[in-house]
């Protein structure tokens, strides 16, 4: 029956595909995570009234931030060719995406702690202030910590974004379920591998979207 439905459908190529938009998907997200974090509490921290309150280091990280995030992503991979190709030493298949997918996504997500860290009461910061606290406990123990829901709550919708990143990267050579639909079947026009991989990717946004609400949920205090 399978066959009959999906006629061009080569399973094996379709579990490749699928695994590697896992695979950049999931490392892709490790590193918008970290550089993201590091974005977010730049910004927090030298804003008026921060601990490191710094107009100009603030002016010159919200200007990357900006920039990056202004850049449509299927012109930011093409602009990073030449750094991808040294960096990686290609500009194919799913490793040659990764730079591309972080630096799209990093700046998204630091915005999004920003935002989660602003919310933090302004009050623990205080009283962890008046106790001695130095600038990393603050950030661990209090920042980091009391806004985690909404980071956790950030990366899931960052993790959503990369996946249709992915997709777009595949149209290019990146690999994944998007180059799969583009070349095996909208190319040959073979429908069916189109549907079968749009299925395949709205499952996985699905897959993210809940763990990412459920260890949201868990770790949630209110």
């Amino acid at each position: 029956m399978w066959n009959s439905l999906f006629p061009n459908i080569e399973m094996q190529n379709l579990w490749v595909a699928t695994y590697e938009t896992f695979y950049m998907t999931i490392f892709s997200l490790i590193g918008t995570f970290i550089f993201g974090i590091l974005l977010g509490l730049l910004l927090y921290l030298t804003m008026k009234g921060g601990i490191w309150q710094n107009k100009f280091l603030n002016m010159i990280v919200a200007s990357i931030v900006n920039i990056f995030r202004a850049i449509p992503f299927i012109i930011l991979i093409l602009l990073l060719f030449p750094f991808t190709d040294f960096l990686i030493g290609t500009i194919r298949g799913p490793n040659a995406a990764l730079p591309a997918l972080i630096i799209g996504s990093a700046p998204f997500y630091g915005r999004l702690v920003e935002i989660a860290l602003k919310e933090v009461d302004k009050g623990v910061i205080e009283a962890a202030k008046s106790m001695g606290a130095k600038t990393r406990t603050i950030i661990f123990r209090v920042l980091l910590p009391e806004s985690m829901p909404a980071l956790v709550s950030g990366i899931t919708v960052t993790a959503i974004n990369l996946i249709g990143y992915t997709a777009m990267a595949g149209v290019i050579g990146a690999g994944g379920l998007g180059n799969y639909a583009y070349f095996f079947g909208f190319q040959r026009r073979e429908f069916d591998v189109v549907f079968v991989c749009t299925v395949l990717i709205v499952l996985i946004v699905f897959l993210f979207q809940f763990i990412g609400d459920y260890i949201s949920n868990k770790i949630d205090k209110r």
